[in-house]
């Protein structure tokens, strides 16, 4: 095969690898479809759009030779010719079956692309009765490939008939030249600063121009009397000093003139600049977008099937709803929406969603609903509201979750409202669910969701109801390269902070500053919150400071999960468009930065991260503390952990694990030794097999917590029982956490275990 040929090839299954990705979601929705179907008429209907995505599958893998996705569309093509022709039916079991059918094919399909390329061997010539000459003369119709948009192009065809083609353009061609769109803003802002400048200038011409009309009195005296000596020249010739003076002013006069008129011409050029280039960058860049703003159903169309997939696991029933489908967003605020949004449903169904006879008992439907809404927000915003009828969260599991963190002190978590207690959610570690498992428990899903949102100048927030369901609500800006921000000073720094963030900016006296507990304090909404310099929460080198301005030093007040801290600046300037400058490596990731952006003035701005800035603030606060304890060293315990389990291959893993990690790990064999061991010796944490000889895991932990000495020992079990029945008696028995063997991750136990101890 040629370097030609083989590139085609390697174009060609990248174009499979799109076009596979839309069948395979067409013949999922049509499932999902019939599970909630019954008219015979429907379904038939349903039956046939399925039928025709597996087979247009079947025949593109096999034009590119996949032979393994051929064979497993063959299968899929069979069961729905056989609902086709009456002789059976869609079954739950059968509908439960074509799915996994379907997550094979996508694996097996994500394998085959990934390992294709140039040097991949030309597929197969064998003859194809249905779809003849396939390769050597592809159809002629449009297709995508994961790097191209498509663009409509008008063309003048044979005949003059007014047709659209599409011309394949690659996605890195359209960002490289939505980046150069966006950098146009910084001409556009530079722009306004030339006019700022100019405008300044011009009002020191009047200044000027005023100081010379004050003492044209005194030269009209000169005039009429020029034989007098100059001012301050009693022995200079009668009238010589006089008419140098007038001589000077005159001239200086027609300068001035002369400059001012040319300052007011500039002024008024650079005032007719700024706004047609203002017009010109904004259209340009409103443009630009457009080219990669998607509909959001192209994020979506996935998350029905995932929630079935999810429900199905843990015997749950769900039905996602979705609106607002054909709102467009930028690409890449899609692409950041994706991690944020599985881990929300994953939430709503591990969290809320409860099994169908709970629900039933509470007077619910025994399927639950699950709504995801887009919908336009305020100027350049989107919301995503994300609904469900389950549960709602326990704000008691809640807060004592982030006392047991040290996150929060009981007495303050016992004046938290409601509100306040929910927003607790988004703390990392925080978790209402009673055990840890793959899918939940860890309290890192939210705190994620959170740190995605605000990174894309966003907001996320949430509102429960006990038993009635909970709402999460996020919103980000439609596009991701602009932002409002407030530009303040600190130690002679120019830094900019996201307008979202910031709940109020205002002055501080210096009799509005309390003392508490050694901290600096000022009064907030009817509370006392932290005041912290801004320069010494970045730990930027200390400046002469500025006399403060009779009406109390500037501060400004943030907030995030209802915490709020006020930085006192130097300076408050304004507020303006910001172009956001992603870092790059190796400055990837630094602490209280979030981006950078290029000022009007052409001065580079740091972005500030405000959840690092709130995290630095409260450790600055606490830095006294710090320094005490520090003055008092005391030996680090090393954590003694027992491993209970009858396999020696699986207890040598757990405990090589565990040992690489930093604990003191001893075994036992069984239950009966396991539990002999923990009356005899102290340890900090349990990890068991369940099924064992002589005492199973269950009991073990069922005896663990009815004895007083260890009834508080944190317990993981660690086993091959994956039923969603297992799951609930580890539950039930006490565990702490309950990981599953075929899904063993050594980082999800060491995870759980420093969690637990």
């Amino acid at each position: 095969m040629s370097t030609k040929e083989q590139e085609f090839f390697k174009q060609l299954r990248a174009t499979f690898g799109i076009e596979a990705a839309e069948h395979l979601q067409a013949i999922a929705a049509g499932l999902l479809e019939l599970e909630r179907t019954s008219a015979p008429e429907a379904q038939r209907k349903i039956v046939e759009t399925v039928f025709r995505a597996a087979h247009s599958l079947k025949g593109a893998a096999r034009a590119v030779d996949f032979i393994e996705i051929e064979s497993q569309c063959q299968s899929l093509e069979d069961v729905f010719a056989a609902w086709k022709r009456g002789e059976s039916i869609p079954s739950a079991a059968a509908l439960n079956t074509l799915h996994r059918t379907l997550d094979a094919i996508t694996a097996a399909l994500s394998a085959s692309v990934a390992t294709s390329g140039a040097g991949a061997p030309a597929p197969a010539a064998r003859p194809s009765s249905d779809q003849p000459e396939q390769l050597a003369r592809p159809p002629a119709v449009s297709v995508r490939a994961s790097a191209e948009v498509v663009v409509q192009a008008p063309v003048a065809p044979p005949r003059a008939i007014p047709v659209e083609e599409t011309v394949r353009i690659s996605v890195a061609k359209l960002d490289a030249r939505l980046v150069e769109a966006e950098e146009m803003l910084t001409v556009k802002l530079s722009a306004s600063q030339r006019w700022d400048d100019l405008h300044e200038l011009a009002q020191h011409f009047a200044v000027w121009k005023s100081d010379c009309a004050a003492v044209e009195p005194q030269a009209r005296a000169l005039r009429q009397a020029p034989d007098q000596p100059a001012p301050g020249r009693a022995d200079a010739p009668p009238g010589r000093g006089s008419a140098q003076l007038l001589e000077f002013l005159d001239r200086n006069l027609e300068h001035l003139k002369s400059f001012e008129s040319k300052v007011m011409v500039l002024t008024r050029a650079a005032e007719r600049d700024r706004e047609a280039v203002g017009k010109l960058v904004d259209d340009l860049l409103e443009g630009s977008k457009k080219l990669l703003f998607l509909p959001f159903a192209t994020l979506s169309a996935s998350f029905p099937k995932l929630v079935h997939d999810l429900c199905r696991d843990q015997g749950k029933e769900a039905e996602l709803k979705l609106y607002g489908e054909h709102i467009e967003i930028d690409k890449r605020i899609l692409e950041d929406l994706k991690d944020p949004l599985i881990h929300l449903l994953r939430n709503c169904v591990d969290h809320g969603v409860e099994p169908p006879q709970e629900r039933i008992r509470r007077g619910k439907p025994a399927r639950a609903a699950i709504k995801l809404t887009l919908e336009h927000g305020d100027g350049n915003k989107v919301r995503l509201l994300l609904s469900d009828d389950g549960a709602g969260i326990d704000s008691g599991k809640v807060k004592a979750s982030a006392v047991k963190r040290g996150l929060i002190s009981a007495e303050a978590a016992a004046r938290l409202s409601e509100t306040e207690a929910q927003a607790l959610i988004f703390q990392s570690e925080v978790s209402a669910s009673p055990i840890i498992t793959q899918l939940s428990g860890r309290g890192l899903g939210l705190a994620i969701v959170q740190e995605k949102a605000e990174k894309l100048g966003g907001k996320v927030s949430v509102e429960s109801q006990p038993g009635l369901g909970t709402t999460f609500r996020i919103v980000v800006p439609a596009t991701r390269a602009r932002f409002r921000g407030i530009i303040v000073e600190a130690a002679g720094r120019l830094l900019v902070v996201p307008t979202v963030q910031v709940e109020r900016v205002s002055r501080a006296r210096a009799d509005d500053i309390r003392t508490v507990e050694g901290r600096e304090t000022l009064s907030f909404g009817g509370r006392a919150v932290s005041l912290v310099h801004l320069a010494d929460a970045l730990e930027l080198p200390q400046v002469e400071p500025e006399a403060t301005s009779p009406g109390g030093m500037p501060i400004i007040v943030l907030g995030r999960n209802g915490q709020r801290v006020a930085f006192a600046v130097d300076k408050i300037h304004d507020e303006q468009e910001i172009l956001v400058k992603p870092l790059m490596k190796p400055l990837s990731r630094v602490r209280n930065i979030a981006a950078v952006t290029v000022l009007g003035s052409g001065r580079v701005a740091p972005i500030l991260n405000v959840a690092d800035l709130l995290q630095s603030a409260r450790k600055l606060a606490g830095a006294s503390a710090r320094v005490a304890a520090a003055a008092k060293p005391s030996k680090v315990e090393t954590r003694s952990i027992l491993v209970a389990e009858d396999s020696i291959t699986s207890r040598m893993l757990l405990k090589a694990i565990l040992e690489s990690a930093g604990y003191r790990v001893k075994t036992a064999v069984d239950g009966i030794e396991a539990f002999t061991l923990l009356r005899a010796e102290h340890f900090d944490l349990c990890v068991s097999d369940v099924e064992m000889p002589r005492l199973n895991g269950f009991d073990l932990t069922a005896r663990i917590r009815a004895d007083k000495k260890l009834s508080e020992l944190p317990l993981v079990l660690v086993t091959a029982l994956e039923s969603r029945e297992d799951r609930e008696r580890g539950i039930d028995v006490g565990a702490n956490a309950y990981l599953v063997k075929s899904s063993f991750d050594q980082s999800n136990l060491i995870e759980a275990v420093r969690r637990l101890i």
